[in-house]
């Protein structure tokens, strides 16, 4: 049946860490939920789930378009899947089953009338793991992506893509979350040992994402009234560190801008712009 309420968004890739968070939070607000996923099952019991193999734009659209006696509409599209990181598969196997996949849900979509697209890009596209070191600190969205990896290429490709389709189609709003590297509560057993070596975790200026506040923000950029292409880190407030921050840059970025009063343990990957456009609001954390 048709979503009367407007509320039917299809979350691919549900079955993931953060896909997991996402699909709970936004049934608990009220969507109604389809899983599109190539494994898992259905992770919410008030959530459809169909098996649905992202590299192939034949079953995207179809399963896009409906299915009969469950759904004949989509209102909105969050895109999570994909290979999740570098070095888990061949960087050519990454790069196709990433960029077609993405390619496929956006084009998809467009073809159902979906308006209103939110997708993960990543952290990585600020230049991870900063072997270079970053223009600046905290980092923000106003430099140009710098990609390290081929994960991080089709993560930067992804946002140029929105951008352009974007330009094609002035109604359309398509929104990418860079999420920090995203954690569950039980990961943060492991956190106060890495205040022994700040070298650890340097490669994301000790940041990280609490999959309940990732879930938080892509609702947030869901429901937010926007218009084109826009990117947002998306990080926790605070690092992972017990050590303060200007210790911490001083040891291992001691040639980097610092912009601004760096706090003592507030996040290096600025999450300003998703507060103030968003209303994105961190509740959870290690600490």
């Amino acid at each position: 049946m048709t979503s009367e309420s407007g509320r039917r968004v299809v979350v691919t890739g549900g079955s993931g860490k953060l896909g997991r968070a996402v699909v709970a939070d936004l049934v608990e607000h009220g969507w109604n939920v389809v899983v599109f996923d190539r494994i898992g099952s259905a992770t919410h019991a008030e959530a459809a789930f169909l098996p649905v193999d992202l590299t192939d734009y034949a079953a995207v659209l179809d399963a896009m378009l409906g299915v009969e006696e469950r759904y004949d509409a989509i209102d909105a599209v969050i895109h999570l899947a994909a290979v999740p990181a570098p070095g888990l598969q061949g960087d050519a196997a990454t790069f196709a089953n990433n960029m077609n996949s993405t390619y496929h849900v956006f084009a998809a979509a467009r073809r159902a009338s979906v308006k209103n697209i939110v997708w993960a890009s990543s952290e990585t596209v600020l230049g991870l793991p900063f072997d270079t070191p970053p223009p600046y600190i905290p980092v923000d969205e106003e430099y140009s992506p710098r990609p390290e990896s081929t994960y991080s290429l089709v993560k930067t490709l992804e946002e140029t893509m929105a951008a352009q389709l974007c330009r094609w189609d002035p109604e359309l709003k398509m929104y990418g979350l860079r999420f920090s590297n995203v954690m569950n509560p039980d990961d943060y057993e492991a956190f106060p040992s890495f205040d022994r070596d700040p070298m650890l975790r340097k490669w994301n200026l000790w940041g990280y994402i609490d999959a309940r506040d990732g879930a938080q923000a892509t609702r947030k950029a869901l429901e937010h009234e926007g218009k084109g292409m826009e990117v947002f880190i998306i990080a926790n407030a605070d690092t992972v560190m017990s050590r303060p921050n200007a210790e911490l840059v001083a040891e291992v970025f001691p040639d980097v801008e610092v912009r601004g009063d760096l706090g003592e343990h507030d996040t290096m990957l600025s999450i300003e712009k998703a507060r103030r456009v968003l209303g994105y609001d961190p509740r959870h954390g290690w600490r």
